[in-house]
């Protein structure tokens, strides 16, 4: 029995006799009846439909597309741009919007380390405040003593008497020390034992009224040029910090005045 594959193979070589028996045949006599272009297509067209013969068979198969080719589809030169000039415009907007973003993270982040800095200063101080109100009273500032059992009670009159009898600096120092005491004691400015001049002055400012505070400062200045510049101020303005003294910096806290 003769299988399907050898009746196709006789079939295509029958078909290749033929076709070439038929060239051969219009070769040696040009003026026999040769078959025509239509004949032969009509043949081929028989031989091509005969089922037994193999046809074109088309199958898909899946895939994974390549990023490459995902890249080169989304490029611009993929995507022909606007000739009316629009695409400029676009990309500048664009790169605002991206500026405009950048810059608002910015200002955020600035903003956090403002409040953060701004945070740790007012807890720092409220720490510092409640540190000195539980801290001892000094009997001291520097070589100072400013207790008030050691000062007389009128001191600004005690001050004059020992500048008119000669004794400039001893009368600064006194003023300087009855000040200082009174800040401590009846002000209750947190005044430590190791606190300069200018640190005595920025405490007092936190609690003294302006006029107080002013006449405090020029009298921190008087005591630090006699004390360190070896200079002697003006007797006027020494006599007039005398008479000023329990003025701006009185014995007893005014009444109503909740320390």
């Amino acid at each position: 029995m003769t299988s399907r594959s050898d009746r196709v193979r006789d079939r295509c070589m029958a078909f290749v006799l033929a076709c070439a028996f038929a060239c051969g045949v219009a070769q040696a006599a040009p003026s026999a009846d040769a078959p025509t272009r239509e004949q032969v297509q009509a043949a081929a067209d028989v031989v091509r439909a005969d089922p037994n013969l193999p046809g074109t068979k088309t199958t898909k198969e899946l895939r994974f597309k390549d990023r490459g080719e995902k890249d080169k589809a989304d490029k611009p030169e993929a995507k022909k741009k606007d000739d009316s000039g629009a695409g400029w415009l676009s990309d500048f907007f664009r790169a605002v919007s991206e500026g405009a973003r950048v810059l608002v993270w910015v200002l955020g982040a600035l903003l956090l380390a403002w409040v953060a800095v701004s945070l740790r200063r007012w807890v720092k101080v409220r720490a510092d405040g409640t540190r000195h109100a539980m801290d001892p009273l000094p009997s001291h500032v520097g070589a100072l003593d400013i207790r008030p059992e050691t000062l007389p009670a009128d001191i600004g009159d005690a001050a004059a008497g020992l500048w008119q009898r000669g004794q400039q600096r001893a009368a600064l120092s006194l003023l300087y020390r009855g000040a200082l005491s009174r800040l401590v004691h009846v002000q209750a400015v947190p005044v430590r034992a190791a606190s300069t001049e200018g640190e005595c002055v920025a405490l007092a400012s936190r609690t003294l009224a302006p006029a107080s505070q002013a006449f405090f400062a020029r009298l921190v200045d008087a005591w630090q040029l006699a004390a360190y510049g070896d200079r002697l101020p003006a007797t006027a303005g020494v006599l007039a910090l005398c008479g000023e003294f329990d003025q701006h910096l009185p014995a007893a806290a005014p009444t109503g005045v909740v320390r």
